[in-house]
C-alpha cells in the first residue's frame, strides 16, 4: 500500500492526478536534484521529539524520511493508519483537525459533491406567472390556492426544524469529518429552502404573519411538528455515547428525520404541488419544489446511509425491540400526515384525491422501512400515481429534471442521489 495513497480520491483535473503521481513518486524513493525522499533511513533522536526514531544505523519501520533544503521530515505511517481506523461515525477519535483525508466515508463525500453539483437560488426563478395567477379571479380554484398556503405554512418552518437538528443534534455528535462536511451541506440546503419559501411569499404578497399563525394554529402542522420536534429535544443533553441506549436515541433521531419526516411526511405535498405544476399551475414554485425534492432524495440517502453505518458500528443497538419501535415511529408518522392530506384537501379536484394520496403516503413508508431492512406496514400497497413515479422516481427522474431544470446545473451535468428507489 502506497503512503497516502488516498490522495488521489481528492477531486481535481489532470493537474491534480499528475501532481499526486510525482508526489507518490517522491514518496516512494524516487529523487531528484532538489530534494531527496528516503525510505526507512536511520535518523538522530531528538530531545523533546514524540515521532520515534533509529539510532546507530538502525533501519525505521513505517516511517518516512523527507529531505527538503536542508531540513528532515519524519513521517509515520503507523499513526497515520491509526487514525484512519479511529474514525467512527461517533466516538471517533477526539480532534479538533478537520482532516478529511484519508477518506473512510466514501460514499459520504460522494453524495456531498452530489448535492453540491445541485446547487441552486431561489431569486432565479422566475415568478411572473404565479403572480398572475394569484392575482386572477379565474385561474385558479379556492382549493388550489389553499394546497399552496399549507405548503407554504408547513414548509416554511419544517425545513428549518430538519436544519436545526442537523447541525446541533447530529452533526455535533458525529466524529469523522467526511461525515461532518455533508451534514454541513445538507443544512446549507435546508436554509436554502426556507429562503425560497420566503421568497414564494413575498412574490404572492402573502401576509408573512398568516404562515406563522397556519405553523401554531393548524392542528396537523402542530402535530406533525410536536412528533420530531419532541425526538430532536431528547438529544440536546449531555449523554454517555457509548451507552447502548444513548446510541438507540442518535439511531432514532436519524430515522425519524431521514426515513420519517423527509422521507415520508414531506411527500405528500411534494405530490401535491407537483400535481398542479402539472396542470400548467404555480410554473415557478413548481420549480422550486422539484429542486427540492431532488435535494430531499440526497437528504434521505444520507440519513439512511448514516443510520446504517453507525447500526454495523454498533450492532448491540439493532435488537428487535428497537426494530418494532421504529416500525411504530413510521407508523406514527404516517397517521399525522394522513390527518394532513384532510386539511390539506377538505375539497377534492382533478388528480387531487384524499384517499389516493393517503394510500400513497402509505406506499411511500414502505419504502423508506424497506431501505433500512425493516419490516413493511402494507405490504403490496400500489403506487397510485404512475404520473407522479414518472417525475419522482429515482431510476426515471433523470429526464424529468432534463426537461426543466438543466439551467441551474452546478456541473456539466445533474448528479443523482447515489440510491434512492423512493417512490
Amino acid at each position: 500500500m502506497v503512503f497516502f495513497s488516498n490522495a488521489k480520491a481528492w477531486p481535481g483535473g489532470a493537474f491534480f492526478k499528475r501532481w499526486t503521481r510525482e508526489l507518490e513518486r517522491k514518496l516512494m524513493g524516487f529523487e531528484s536534484q532538489e530534494e531527496r525522499v528516503t525510505q526507512e533511513q536511520p535518523v538522530e533522536l531528538s530531545g523533546s521529539s514524540s515521532v520515534a526514531v533509529a539510532e546507530g544505523g538502525e533501519s525505521v519501520e513505517g516511517k518516512k524520511i523527507i529531505e527538503v533544503g536542508g531540513k528532515r521530515f519524519v513521517l509515520d505511517k503507523k499513526k497515520a493508519e491509526e487514525v484512519f481506523a479511529a474514525k467512527k461515525v461517533i466516538n471517533g477519535i477526539d480532534t479538533m483537525t478537520f482532516n478529511l483525508l484519508p477518506l473512510k466515508y466514501q460514499w459520504a463525500y460522494d453524495l456531498y459533491r452530489n448535492m453540491k453539483a445541485n446547487h441552486w437560488e431561489p431569486e432565479d426563478i422566475p415568478m411572473n406567472k404565479d403572480i398572475e395567477q394569484w392575482r386572477s379571479a379565474d385561474q385558479l380554484s379556492d382549493s388550489d390556492r389553499w394546497i399552496v398556503r399549507m405548503g407554504i405554512g408547513y414548509f416554511s418552518a419544517a425545513e428549518g426544524i430538519v436544519g436545526d437538528n442537523i447541525l446541533h443534534v447530529i452533526r455535533e455528535m458525529v466524529t469523522a469529518p467526511e461525515l461532518k462536511l455533508v451534514l454541513g451541506r445538507h443544512a446549507h440546503e435546508e436554509n436554502i429552502h426556507a429562503d425560497s419559501l420566503l421568497y414564494m411569499i413575498s412574490s404572492l404578497g402573502i401576509d408573512p404573519h398568516e404562515c406563522e399563525a397556519m405553523f401554531v394554529d393548524v392542528e396537523s402542522i402542530v402535530a406533525k411538528n410536536e412528533f420530531v420536534t419532541r425526538i430532536s429535544k431528547d438529544l440536546r443533553r449531555d449523554l454517555d455515547m457509548t451507552r447502548i441506549e444513548n446510541i438507540q436515541e442518535l439511531a432514532k433521531n436519524m430515522f425519524v428525520f431521514g426515513q420519517c419526516m423527509e422521507g415520508t411526511q414531506f411527500y405528500g405535498l411534494f405530490g401535491m404541488i407537483l400535481s398542479l405544476w402539472r396542470q400548467n399551475k404555480f410554473p415557478g414554485i413548481g420549480q422550486m419544489f422539484s429542486y427540492t425534492l431532488r435535494d430531499e432524495s440526497n437528504h434521505i440517502e444520507l440519513l439512511r446511509q448514516l443510520l446504517m453505518q453507525l447500526v454495523e458500528e454498533n450492532p448491540a443497538i439493532w435488537t428487535n425491540e428497537f426494530k418494532d419501535s421504529l416500525v411504530g415511529l413510521m407508523r406514527t408518522a404516517v397517521g399525522l400526515e394522513k390527518q394532513f392530506i384532510d386539511d390539506c384537501l377538505p375539497v377534492e379536484s382533478v388528480g387531487l384525491n384524499r384517499d389516493d394520496f393517503k394510500i400513497y403516503i402509505d406506499f411511500i413508508a414502505d419504502r423508506r422501512l424497506e431501505g433500512v431492512g425493516l419490516p413493511l406496514l402494507n405490504e403490496g400497497v400500489k403506487n397510485p400515481f404512475p404520473w407522479l413515479a414518472e417525475m419522482m422516481d429515482i431510476k426515471k427522474e433523470q429526464n424529468f429534471f432534463e426537461q426543466r431544470v438543466t439551467e441551474y446545473q452546478k456541473s456539466s451535468a445533474l448528479v443523482k442521489p447515489q440510491d434512492d428507489s423512493d417512490l
